[in-house]
């Protein structure tokens, strides 16, 4: 049978979200909900020297902020942010086993200026399916519904930050840099596993399938 699923798209998903993406047949982006701040939506999290990190992409604040759909939500970019981000990722994964791999092909994303936030976060799950060769479909819905539409897994729960989901626990763990300083933090960015697994990320995601899809 199909899977189909109703997901937010985000900044560079943690595990748990690319799960989900790498083992639908269809997804289905939501974003008509009101955007809300300490979520996914605008945030990644990595490991560093220091342990997890976060890395947080700017949005401009606005007097009806709870009231804007997802996709109207706008980039603040008076501040160097992807700068910050991309020699923030430099620092912590060089001496990982295929930051060298992809760092030509990722560079790019930030250094385009986005004024969405939406057309960000698409542009890098975009990206990291290209990186590991997978052709990916998407479409949007039309209007927000509390409910998914029939046949879809609503998977909007995802981009909740701040939730211990209960997959957490049973993500495998792999190899982290900084592993001789730090315990094995999991769902971070799927460029964590990105880095350190290199290809063998797709088997790795195919994998865990059975924890985010039922």
């Amino acid at each position: 049978m199909p899977v189909n699923i109703l997901i937010h798209p985000t900044y560079f998903p943690n595990l748990g979200h690319f799960i989900a993406l790498w083992n639908a047949d269809k997804v289905l982006w939501e974003i008509n909900d009101h955007f809300r701040k300490q979520t996914y939506r605008n945030r990644m999290y990595f490991m560093g020297a220091s342990g997890k990190q976060m890395l947080p992409v700017p949005v401009r604040h606005s007097k009806t902020a709870a009231q804007r759909p997802t996709r109207l939500v706008e980039i603040s970019n008076e501040r160097d942010w992807q700068r910050y981000h991309w020699k923030s990722l430099q620092t912590a994964y060089r001496s990982s086993p295929y930051f060298e791999y992809y760092e030509d092909e990722l560079a790019p994303l930030f250094e385009q200026k986005f004024e969405r936030l939406i057309d960000l976060n698409l542009a890098t799950i975009r990206k990291v399916f290209e990186l590991l060769d997978k052709d990916f479909q998407y479409e949007f819905t039309e209007e927000w519904h509390p409910k998914a539409p029939d046949g879809y897994n609503d998977l909007r729960y995802l981009a909740e930050a701040k939730t211990p989901h209960a997959y957490i626990a049973r993500l495998k763990p792999y190899t982290q840099v900084f592993s001789d300083r730090h315990p094995f933090v999991p769902d971070l960015s799927i460029l964590d596993l990105l880095f350190m697994e290199g290809p063998a990320t797709a088997a790795y995601l195919k994998e865990h399938k059975d924890l985010i899809i039922k």
